[in-house]
């Protein structure tokens, strides 16, 4: 983060700390000051060119003063405020991801006016993008320490999203894709990356801000918190308008297979196995249901969510690019479904590397989880991969969110060992290890469920990890468990219909 950046968060935080005693939550704060930093920016933009996409009565001057002159305060200003969202919802674009479905969550006028104030005493614009963007971003992962508002399963760890991107090596002239964005972290890290590794023309930059990133989200609010994210670090359309086309799409992306075919997909579908929904029936009684999503282009139907985002993934590559995507264990070793996306997944594509990921490191528990990188080839009579390297960052590997967090020093030896220059020229090591075609496909159902190093808490009983520590492990294998016997019981429901 900038030297400027944490003061700021800090001193917004604070005064959610004030909100939250008048029933505030700390999603709902951010949101709030969503709203209220996309007004600011556009009256500074507006002082410097003239030019605003929001109509005049609810820019941001209206939540200053009265026609009169005169602050606005109290209902005045609670009711000026109310309409400026209800209007601006209505817009198209990317204004109209921003402010969908906005409302006022701060209901004491005072404490509204209090933080308009503090956002009005900072010139935003002026700040570099890099500060801008640190800003935001720390009040999203403060938002997502708070497991009460669940906003954490939105929330990839920093160190893990900058490790993949490290690994896949984004260019200039990719496109890049996330199907699941959440509130944007692999679009961030990429174009870091592209700019610090390129000397960037002017159409490249041009490219990388309007035609490099695309990505689909089906909760409209954190829609709104990723593109308020990207905006801020200067990714999506250059001048905001109605008709401008959003780097975000509010819908559910398995839904359809993508129109468009993209070099690099990096995403974290969110967690949760299967795909349900609720329907009353005729008696007037709930009922849950399972959504399967019918697509021609799966090779497989199911309900597993998981398994659906990997068939998609794999479907939005372009021939030649590459895909980075966490997957939970299940994915790895679940019969049926799954035993038929990995044989398919193994033959079609050149599925090179899978990182064993330790646990504590999500905000979400009880999954255990992997990323797995592959690459799009063309049509073939052999199979494409050839060798898939398994690195484990799991066994023995001890991490807690709070007094010993995973950093990007920790993953340091795996993007060695993946060797993003040359792939080809990789060495076995401890804990980074080969298993070819011939290998992986002899194993009961394609399991690549593998794993080689010993457990030193099973032999060393008198060198216990910490209790903490011993309490996270048992939640998250009981968490692991737990879906593995759902997956049981629905693939013998579906078995018995």
């Amino acid at each position: 983060m900038s030297d400027e950046s944490p003061q700021i968060v800090q001193r917004l935080w604070n005064f959610c700390d004030v909100l939250r005693d008048d029933g505030v939550s700390y999603g709902d704060y951010v949101e709030q000051l969503t709203y209220l930093l996309f007004l600011k920016m556009d009256q500074e933009r507006r002082q410097i060119n003239g030019e605003s996409s929001i109509p005049e009565e609810y820019r941001w001057e209206s939540l200053l003063k009265d026609e009169e002159g005169n602050k606005l305060k109290g209902e005045a200003l609670a009711s000026q405020y109310r309409q400026t969202l209800q209007a601006l919802q209505e817009q198209s674009g990317m204004i109209g991801i921003i402010f969908g479905r906005a409302q006022n969550r701060i209901q004491n006028p005072a404490r509204l006016r209090r933080l308009i104030d503090y956002i009005d005493e900072e010139t935003w614009m002026g700040l570099d993008v890099d500060v801008k963007g640190d800003i935001y971003e720390g009040l999203l992962e403060k938002n997502a320490q708070d497991t009460k508002s669940g906003a954490g399963q939105y929330f990839t760890p920093r160190p893990l999203i900058k490790a993949m991107v490290e690994a896949v090596g984004p260019e200039p002239d990719q496109t890049i894709a996330d199907p699941g964005v959440g509130t944007g972290g692999f679009f961030l890290a990429a174009k870091n990356h592209i700019t610090e590794n390129y000397n960037l023309t002017r159409d490249e930059k041009e490219k990388l801000q309007e035609g490099t990133f695309q990505g689909w989200e089906i909760v409209p609010n954190t829609a709104r918190l990723c593109t308020m994210n990207l905006y801020l670090h200067g990714i999506g359309p250059r001048e905001i308008s109605d008709e401008e086309e959003p780097p975000v799409i509010v819908e559910d992306s398995l839904i359809s297979q993508p129109d468009d075919r993209y070099d690099l997909v990096l995403t974290n579908p969110p967690f949760g196995k299967r795909a349900s929904f609720t329907v009353i029936n005729e008696e007037g009684q709930s009922e849950s249901q399972t959504l399967t999503y019918e697509r021609d282009d799966f090779w497989t139907s199911t309900s597993n969510k998981q398994l659906n985002f990997l068939q998609h993934v794999a479907n939005m590559l372009s021939i030649g690019g590459t895909a980075a995507i966490v997957v939970p264990d299940n994915v790895l070793f679940e019969g049926g479904a799954g035993e038929t996306v990995r044989e398919r997944l193994l033959r079609q594509y050149d599925v090179h590397t899978l990182l064993r990921l330790p646990t504590g490191i999500f905000y979400a528990q009880g999954v255990k989880a992997n990323v797995l990188f592959f690459d799009r080839k063309p049509a073939s009579e052999t199979p494409w991969t050839e060798t898939l390297w398994i690195y484990d960052l799991r066994t023995n590997k001890h991490f807690t969110l709070k007094r010993d967090p995973m950093t990007f020093e920790d993953l340091e030896d795996f993007i060695g060992c993946y060797n993003p220059e040359n792939r080809r020229d990789r060495e076995e090591t401890e804990r980074f290890k080969a298993y070819d075609y011939d290998e992986l496909i002899e194993r009961d159902k394609t399991n690549l469920d593998i794993f080689w190093l010993k457990d030193d808490s099973l032999e060393d009983t008198e060198n216990l990890p910490e209790p903490d520590v011993l309490a996270s492990d048992i939640v998250e294998n009981l968490g692991a468990a737990l879906e593995q016997f759902r997956g049981i019981q629905e693939e013998l429901e579906e078995t018995a219909v």
